[in-house]
C-alpha cells in the first residue's frame, strides 16, 4: 500500500486496500496463504493507525469454494466474535492459479 492511499484514506476517515497472496504455508497450502494474508492485513492496519476492531466490512475470494470451511476457521480464529465486520466470500478465477485468497477490507481510522 502506498503512502497516498493511506493519506486519502484519512482525509475521508475510510480505507480501502487489496490484499492477496500466493498459496503457502507450513500447516497447509490453503490455511497458510490465509493465515499470511491476514497477518498482512494486521501490518496494513497498524501502519495505518487503525486495527482489526475498526473493520466495517470484507471482501473474500477464494480460488475455489470447497476452501471456504477452511478459510472461516482461519477468519474466525483472527477477528473474534466482538468485532465481526460485513462479509462477503466467493469463488473467484483469481489473477494467477498461484493466488488462492485475495481479500478487501475496509476499516475507519478513529
Amino acid at each position: 500500500m502506498n503512502r497516498t492511499t493511506l493519506e486519502q484514506g484519512r482525509r475521508c476517515q475510510w480505507f480501502c486496500f487489496p490484499v492477496w497472496h500466493h498459496g503457502r504455508g507450513r500447516l497447509g497450502r490453503h490455511r497458510g496463504a490465509n493465515e499470511d494474508v491476514l497477518k498482512q492485513i494486521d501490518g496494513y492496519l497498524a501502519q495505518a493507525g487503525s486495527s482489526k476492531t475498526k473493520l466495517v466490512c470484507a471482501n473474500i475470494w477464494l480460488s475455489t469454494i470447497a476452501n471456504a470451511p477452511g478459510m472461516n476457521k482461519v477468519w474466525e480464529s483472527w477477528i473474534g466474535r466482538e468485532n465481526t465486520p460485513a462479509r462477503a466470500t466467493v469463488e473467484s478465477q483469481l489473477a494467477t492459479p498461484a493466488i488462492l485468497v485475495e481479500i478487501m477490507v475496509q476499516a475507519t481510522l478513529s
